[in-house]
């Protein structure tokens, strides 16, 4: 006999289940926040603006194919900016005790929209670090591009700048709780089923008539103890005025 499970089942078992799947829920919610407001680090991020231009010996040779020359300028400078020959003259500089490696990991570069303008972000926990490495990095990268590739063709056209409140950019912790509420609930969706899955007793007359195969031919009702005493009290009560009208005739 084939099991089927309609749609009011699956209702009666969320309704069931409803106190687990809130308590998940809600739990999961809680952790995220505590762990994004109270043990993730903060990380602020500092952001400077570069602009590659191309020399007039570059233009001239490279005329015909302009922009494919742009987007090799800028790959190329982009690679050059997270090299150890920029990177251990920016770490020896501001004396910052790592290795061109652990500070390649803080900095990202990347073009404006396949521009000229490459962005240049540093994330660290502490924002007047992340703005001064963004900074000093720019500076070694304009200094550094002349002797490298024998060009001075870089402008610094914005400095990284500390705001007075600045926000950090991770954690989110708003963000943070509301995915782990929407994974809490459907945790909660998940252990609900697989509970009453795994739930195998009899609690009514469907149940054994799925688990036999057989019709159900009659039902004997249950009979609670307080209505059970009632009755009892009635037929006393009924018997002892069959009593009384007998003996008084």
């Amino acid at each position: 006999m084939e099991e089927t499970i309609s749609l009011k089942e699956l209702f009666e078992t969320l309704k069931k289940r409803l106190m687990l799947i809130v308590s998940i829920t809600l739990l999961a919610a809680i952790i995220s926040g505590v762990v994004s407001f109270f043990v993730l680090t903060p990380i602020y991020q500092a952001s400077t603006l570069i602009l590659v231009n191309q020399t007039k010996s570059e233009q001239a040779l490279y005329n015909s194919g302009e922009v494919q020359t742009n987007l090799a300028l800028i790959n190329t400078y982009n690679g050059i900016i997270k090299s150890p020959a920029i990177l251990d003259i920016v770490a020896k500089e501001l004396d910052l005790n790592m290795t061109a490696g652990q500070l390649n990991s803080k900095i990202t570069v990347a073009s404006e929209n396949g521009s000229q303008l490459v962005n240049l972000s540093v994330q660290d926990p502490n924002p007047q670090t992340a703005a001064l490495i963004a900074n000093k990095t720019a500076e070694v990268f304009q200094k550094e591009i002349v002797d490298i590739m024998h060009v001075d063709n870089v402008k610094i056209l914005s400095k990284a700048v500390v705001a007075d409140n600045p926000s950090p950019i991770k954690p989110q912790p708003l963000l943070n709780i509301a995915i782990a509420m929407v994974v809490g609930l459907m945790a909660g969706v998940g252990i609900a089923f697989l509970l009453e899955y795994f739930d195998n007793t009899i609690k009514n007359e469907q149940d054994i008539e799925k688990e036999l195969g057989l019709p159900i031919l009659g039902v004997i009702a249950t009979i609670e103890d307080q209505k059970l005493e009632e009755l009892k009290r009635r037929s006393d009560a009924r018997n002892t005025t069959v009593r009384g009208e007998t003996l008084g005739s």
